[in-house]
C-alpha cells in the first residue's frame, strides 16, 4: 500500500534536489532554462526551479508556433513567477523545413506533429548556449510511461524534476505550491486537432496513474490495461539509452593471418 502522497513534502524534496543538482555540477551563473507552454508541466517545473535557485536563474521560453491562441497562460506563468522570459517564435523555421522537404517526400503527420517539438527544443538549447543555461525537461511519469513525448523534442533536457511524478500528483504540487488554477488545471491538447491529450490517448490519466501506481489492476478493463501496457513497451525506446554496438577489442577476432595478403 502506498503511502499517501504529501504535495507539499514532495515539492519541498524537489526544490531541495534541484538546488542540489545546480550546486554540485554547476556553476553559480548557471541558469535553469524552460519552455513555457503555459500548462501544469512546465508550469510546476518552473515554480520549483524559481524556489531552488531564485527568480534571476530562471528563464522562461515561450515559443509559439505562428499565432498561439492559449499564450495568456505562458504569459500568465511569467508573470506570477516574476521570472526573465524570451518569446521566439518557430513558426518560420518549421514553414521553412517543411518547405525543403515536401518537394521531395510527402510530409507525414508524424513529421508535421513531432518537428516543431524537436525545433522548440533545438530553441532551448540556443538560448542555454547564450545564457549559461541548463534544459528543464518538463515530461511527467504518466506521459512517459505511455510514450506521450516526442523523442529529442519535449523528453529531451539537462535535468528533470518531475518524471518520477504522475499527472494528477504534479497538479496537486502545483495546487499546494499555490499556482493559479488556471494553469495547474489547464486542459492539455495537442494543438493540432482540437483534442485533449486524453481523448488522443483513449483513456484519462485518472485511469492511468492509478495504474501505474499499483492502485487499480485494470482487472475489470483487460481491453484497457492491454492498451496501457502495449503503448508503454512500443515506446520504452524513448526513455533509455540508445542500443549501440559493444565494440571490445580484447575480444574481437584478429585476423592477422590474412595479413598482407594479396589476390591471386
Amino acid at each position: 500500500m502506498n503511502a499517501p502522497f504529501n504535495a507539499k513534502e514532495v515539492a519541498a524534496s524537489a526544490v531541495k534536489w534541484i538546488h542540489n543538482y545546480f550546486a554540485e555540477t554547476a556553476t553559480t551563473d548557471t541558469k535553469a532554462v524552460i519552455g513555457i507552454s503555459g500548462g501544469k508541466d512546465s508550469s510546476v517545473a518552473a515554480a520549483l526551479c524559481t524556489e531552488a535557485l531564485g527568480k534571476d536563474r530562471v528563464i522562461g521560453v515561450l515559443m509559439p508556433q505562428g499565432e498561439q491562441s492559449d499564450i495568456e497562460f505562458s504569459e500568465m506563468l511569467v508573470k506570477h513567477l516574476g521570472i526573465k522570459s524570451y518569446r521566439i517564435n518557430i513558426g518560420s523555421t518549421v514553414t521553412a523545413l517543411m518547405n525543403e522537404i515536401s518537394p521531395q517526400l510527402e510530409i507525414s503527420r508524424q513529421a508535421t506533429v513531432n518537428t516543431p517539438a524537436r525545433i522548440r527544443m533545438t530553441t532551448l538549447y540556443a538560448v542555454a548556449a547564450c545564457v549559461n543555461g541548463r534544459v528543464v525537461n518538463t515530461c511527467n511519469l504518466s506521459e512517459d510511461y505511455v510514450g506521450y513525448s516526442t523523442k529529442f523534442g519535449d523528453s529531451a533536457g539537462d535535468f528533470s524534476p518531475l518524471c518520477q511524478l504522475t499527472v494528477n500528483e504534479v497538479i496537486a504540487i502545483g495546487d499546494a505550491i499555490g499556482l493559479p488554477r488556471e494553469l495547474t488545471h489547464k486542459v492539455p491538447t495537442d494543438g493540432l486537432s482540437g483534442l485533449s491529450d486524453e481523448d488522443n490517448l483513449g483513456f484519462t490519466y485518472a485511469d492511468l496513474d492509478r495504474y501505474i501506481r499499483g492502485e487499480d489492476d485494470l482487472s475489470d478493463r483487460p481491453e484497457l490495461r492491454a492498451r496501457i501496457d502495449r503503448l508503454h513497451k512500443a515506446n520504452l525506446h524513448k526513455l533509455q539509452r540508445m542500443p549501440y554496438f559493444n565494440y571490445d577489442p580484447v575480444s574481437m577476432p584478429r585476423f592477422t593471418e590474412y595479413a598482407g595478403r594479396h589476390k591471386d
